[in-house]
C-alpha cells in the first residue's frame, strides 16, 4: 500500500470558495457541462443539481436535447446556452463508443479551450486532446479499462495505481471508492475517507463530478495564478487538494442523507448545503 496524506474536513473546509458581497455571477465560477446522453439524461440532471448545491455563480448545460430538457425542467436557472465558462465537466452519463454530434463538439470546445477540464467515466480518452489541466475520475473498473491494467490490482491499491496512473497521463487522477484517493504527477497522494458505504449506489458518481467541478470552477483565477507562477506544476497539486475536497464533501453529504441506513443521491444533493455551511462553521 503507497503512504497518502489524509484529507480531512478541516483541509477540504479551506478549499470552499465563500462569495463577496461584491460578487457577481461571473466571478463567483461558470461551470460549463457537456454531461449525459440520450440513454442517461439523469445523469446530467444530478450532476447539474449538485453543482448547483455546491455553489457557482452560473452554469452552462451543454448537452444533447433530451437530457437539456430534464435539466431545465428541474433548474431551469441553468443556461443552455454557449458563453463564457472558467471549467468545464465532461464525461457523466456517457458512452465513449456512441458520441453524439453535439457531445462531440462540445468535447472539442472544451478540448481547446485551455481551461481546467473534469473529466468523467466517458470522456477519459479525451484526456490526451485536453490543452488544459486535467483531473479524471474513475472508480477502479474504469481505470483498469482505460490502462488496461486487471482491475482487481487496482482494487487491491487503489492509491498505488492513481499514484502512477498520474505519472503516466499528466494528469490528475481521482481513484473513486470507500477510500478514494487523489494523485498528482510529482508525487502529491492525497486520501478522503469521510464516505459511507451506502455511497455504493447508482449516480452517486454523478454527483460527486458536479460537486468537484463547481470546486474547480470557483478557483478558476487560482488555477490561472498557480500555472503562470509554477509553469502547471502547482495549477495540479491545486487541481488535486480540489478533488481531494470534493470526496470529503460529497462523502460528509452522503453520512448526513444517510443518518446511518440508505441514501438518494438526491437526499445527498440536498444535504450539500448544510454540509458545507458546517465546514465553513467550523473553519470560522
Amino acid at each position: 500500500m503507497t503512504d497518502a496524506f489524509a484529507w480531512t474536513p478541516a483541509d477540504a473546509s479551506s478549499w470552499i470558495a465563500v462569495p463577496r458581497s461584491d460578487d457577481d455571477k461571473y466571478s463567483r465560477g461558470v461551470l460549463g457541462m457537456a454531461t449525459g446522453s440520450d440513454q442517461y439524461p439523469g445523469a446530467a440532471v444530478l450532476g447539474v443539481e449538485a453543482a448547483l448545491h455546491t455553489g457557482v455563480g452560473m452554469l452552462r448545460y451543454l448537452g444533447p436535447d433530451r437530457a437539456a430538457s430534464y435539466v431545465l425542467h428541474r433548474r431551469p436557472e441553468a443556461v443552455t446556452s454557449e458563453g463564457r465558462v472558467q471549467a468545464w465537466l465532461l464525461g457523466s452519463g456517457i458512452d465513449p463508443d456512441h458520441l453524439d454530434d453535439v457531445t462531440e463538439a462540445r468535447f472539442a470546445t472544451a478540448a481547446s479551450s485551455g481551461l481546467p477540464v473534469v473529466l468523467d467515466a466517458g470522456a477519459l480518452p479525451l484526456r490526451e486532446r485536453v490543452q488544459g489541466a486535467v483531473v479524471v475520475t474513475p472508480h477502479y473498473r474504469e481505470l483498469a479499462k482505460a490502462t488496461g491494467r486487471d482491475a482487481s490490482d487496482i482494487a487491491a491499491d487503489p492509491a498505488r495505481a492513481a499514484r502512477e496512473t498520474a505519472e503516466q497521463w499528466g494528469c490528475v487522477v481521482l481513484v473513486k471508492g470507500h477510500d478514494t484517493y487523489v494523485a498528482a504527477p510529482g508525487g502529491l497522494l492525497l486520501v478522503a475517507s469521510s464516505g459511507t458505504p451506502w455511497l455504493a449506489t447508482a449516480g452517486t458518481g454523478d454527483a460527486l463530478g458536479g460537486v468537484l467541478g463547481a470546486l474547480v470552477a470557483t478557483h478558476a483565477d487560482e488555477l490561472g495564478e498557480d500555472a503562470e507562477r509554477e509553469g502547471g506544476t502547482g495549477r495540479l497539486d491545486t487541481l488535486a487538494r480540489l478533488a481531494a475536497s470534493a470526496a470529503v464533501v460529497h462523502g460528509l453529504a452522503a453520512r448526513r442523507a444517510s443518518a446511518g441506513g440508505p441514501l438518494t443521491v438526491l437526499g445527498l444533493i440536498d444535504a450539500l448545503p448544510a454540509t458545507i455551511a458546517g465546514l465553513l462553521a467550523d473553519r470560522a
